[in-house]
Formats: structure tokens, sequence, C-alpha cells
């Protein structure tokens, strides 16, 4: 049985309802959205299709369960700063879904800076599950790598989150130390030894 949210996306949104999966693909091969008609007018849509229970629940045999991944990856194209919440959302709601983890952060990248600070309070938490912190710090590290300028605001904030290493799940810490060391973030390593010591 198909999703009923058919009729409640307007035009252009509502195309995303039929696109369905098109593989495990790299950011910079994802579809242009904005050649569907889709535009900063239709944002709001877009947050609610990514967020939509129904379609994120839906039957993996239905095209429709696919509508999220491609309003997400629109909001990303768009710079969709208003979709920042709604998105860290679906790290905790979604927590077993491998798409959410892959994507987000990448999503994440390409709204750029203006993500740093949702992140660095969702990364302060430590009650989110392991699987979220790590996309939230996964986030972090493409917003540093994507955008040049914003490096220096991000390797402080993993380094901070590093100084918590006898809280952090091992796993938290080993992706805090991996990204560290691929940055060659020199600063960091008396800190990352003192991780690894522990």
């Amino acid at each position: 049985m198909g999703v009923d949210s058919k009729t409640s996306y307007q035009q252009p949104v509502d195309k995303l309802l039929t696109c369905g999966m098109n593989g495990w693909i790299t950011p910079d091969k994802w579809p242009d959205y904005r050649k569907l008609g889709i535009g900063p007018e239709h944002i709001p849509d877009l947050i609610r299709m990514a967020t939509d229970e129904e379609l994120n629940e839906a039957n993996e045999q239905n095209t429709e369960v696919w509508a999220p991944m491609h309003a997400w990856r629109a909001l990303g194209q768009l710079r969709a700063v208003e979709a920042i919440e709604p998105l860290l959302g679906l790290l905790e709601r979604l927590e077993n879904d491998d798409w959410v983890h892959d994507e987000l952060p990448d999503v994440f990248a390409k709204i750029g800076p203006a993500a740093l600070p949702a992140l660095t309070e969702y990364v302060a938490d430590l009650s989110h599950a392991v699987s979220s912190q790590i996309s939230a710090i996964t986030s972090i590290e493409k917003i540093g790598k994507r955008w040049s300028d914003a490096r220096g605001e991000c390797l402080p904030l993993l380094d901070k989150r590093l100084e918590r290493f006898e809280e952090n799940e091992p796993l938290v810490n080993g992706i805090l130390v991996l990204e560290l060391v691929r940055w060659g973030a020199r600063e960091a390593a008396p800190l990352i030894e003192r991780a690894f010591d522990e």
C-alpha cells in the first residue's frame, strides 16, 4: 500500500515522491533539484517532507520512501538554514537509518558554517545516541573541509569535544582522533596522546 502523502505536497515538491532510489552516490552526483523548479520558496515543504514520519517509515517497496532523502538533499543544495534543527532531530528519531547518518553530514556541509552553532550544541550533549554524536562530529569535520574559512572554527570544536575523552564513548573518541589526525592538527597531539593513554 502506498503512502497517502501524494495529495499533501504541491508542485514541484511532489515530484520528489516519484524519484525513487538513486544509490549510494557522492554529493557531487546528487541530482540538481533546482532543475525540477524547486527553489527557496519551497523550503518549508521540503522540511516537512524530509521529516514526514509517514514517508520515513513507509514500506521499502514504495517509491515514496525515498522522498525524504531527496528533500534533505534539496535543502542542502538550497543552503536552507531553517532546516538545520529539524534535520538534527532526524539523527535521533531515525537512529537506525543508515541513509540519515550517511547523508546528513553532507547536507550540513552544503548548508555551511551557519550549521555550526546547532551542531556544537548537539555535540556537547552526551545524552544523544553514539551514532547521532558521530554524525554530528562528522558534520563539523565536513563543514571544515568544504569551507576553508570555517576550518579555524571547526578544529577547536573537535578539540573541545575530545577534551571530554573520559566521558566519551570509545567509538566517539576514536572518530575524534581520526578526524584530528586527518586534518594534521598538530596542536591537538598532546590531547590525542592523553586520550590514547586513557
